[in-house]
């Protein structure tokens, strides 16, 4: 036996709004909440891989601290998110007195040879001096300007260039000059 079309939309429309009233309900509060899931990285827990990093160490500096602070073009001008960072690095370097600090600054393309490492070695200056204001013994840091020879990104983007505005924190334990 067939089933004419217009009968069969009846039908399902029917069926369907049954189903719709059947599952209605106006008790919001027997409605059970499903159990809450972290989201990556919202825990304690370290990352895998990373279980083993020891508190002090090399690894803990870069993974928990943050070692590179950006600036805007021609500016050694420390903004807010690299005080944040440095603020973070100041208080490690005060808790693990045992390392050295070696502040390499760099600059994009955006001007000569020249006027670029002078403007690297101004930022490198200005995280030095930051870090020595916030208790880090001055005889621990040293500061040294590339300009724009070490580019992270040989690009033409504004977007791009910033990533070569640098200030790398690195730790060292014994002085280099390099």
């Amino acid at each position: 036996m067939s089933i004419p079309a217009g009968y069969t939309r009846s039908l399902l429309a029917a069926a369907l709004l049954l189903a719709l009233t059947a599952c209605n309900t106006t008790d919001i509060a027997s409605v059970e909440e499903p159990a809450a899931v972290p989201m990556t990285g919202q825990t304690n827990d370290p990352a895998p891989g990373f279980e083993s990093v020891k508190a002090g160490s090399e690894e803990d500096f870069i993974l928990n601290v943050g070692r590179r602070i950006y600036f805007t073009q021609d500016s050694a001008t420390l903004d807010s998110v690299a005080i944040a960072t440095l603020d973070n690095q100041a208080a490690w370097l005060n808790s693990n007195p045992g390392w050295l600090l070696k502040l390499q600054g760099f600059a994009d393309d955006s001007g000569s040879a020249s006027k670029m490492e002078a403007l690297s070695q101004k930022r490198a200056d200005a995280v030095m001096a930051y870090l020595a204001s916030k208790g880090v013994n001055p005889s621990r840091m040293w500061a040294k300007g590339y300009g724009k020879d070490r580019e992270v990104r040989d690009c033409v983007e504004k977007s791009c260039k910033v990533q070569n505005r640098r200030v790398v924190a690195n730790l060292r334990t014994q002085r280099d000059m390099s």
